[in-house]
């Protein structure tokens, strides 16, 4: 695999770090969580590559944006695959719980393997894992943090705090 390049984006949730090639978003990763990441040793700095990534996601943020349209490039297992292309599915506003994306997924069995592969999403908020959350409603896991989780959340349904999302 070519290293990949990569950059900083300024959000309202902190400085998103982006990675990947000329022909796709590879990771987004969070400032803070715990499944937060810098760039690797053999990455290389460049904005170049995303700036189609940033206007979308300074779009998504402003409100004007709902529906992401980027080339990704998506590792994983078929049944991590699966669940990334659900979360893709997943309308702007809305959320589902972890049961029902196993049920939809014809595994209804398979809660604890979908919440596995919502944790390993390599895209967050491009592909929506923040819209999937507890039977009972509850906000459970998110690499980001359960605030930004939150803060997302209350973006997508149209309420501001203070400037944020």
């Amino acid at each position: 695999m070519t290293s990949l390049a990569y950059t900083f984006v300024d959000s309202p949730i902190g400085d998103l770090l982006l990675a990947g090639t000329g022909d796709a978003l590879h990771y987004l990763s969070f400032p803070s969580g715990h499944k937060a990441f810098g760039p690797k040793p053999d990455w290389q700095r460049s904005d170049a590559p995303f700036r189609e990534v940033k206007r979308q996601l300074d779009a998504y943020f402003a409100g004007e944006l709902k529906d992401f349209d980027l080339p990704l490039h998506l590792g994983g297992t078929a049944f991590q695959n699966a669940v990334w292309r659900y979360l893709d599915g997943i309308p702007f506003g809305e959320t589902r719980s972890y049961g029902r994306v196993a049920a939809d997924l014809g595994r209804p069995k398979a809660c604890r393997a979908v919440g596995a592969a919502n944790g390993n999403n390599p895209i967050p908020i491009i592909l929506p894992c923040h819209r999937v959350i507890g039977q009972n409603g509850s906000l459970t896991g998110f690499g980001g943090g359960l605030p930004v989780k939150e803060l997302l959340l209350r973006h997508e349904a149209g309420e501001r705090q203070d400037g944020q999302p």
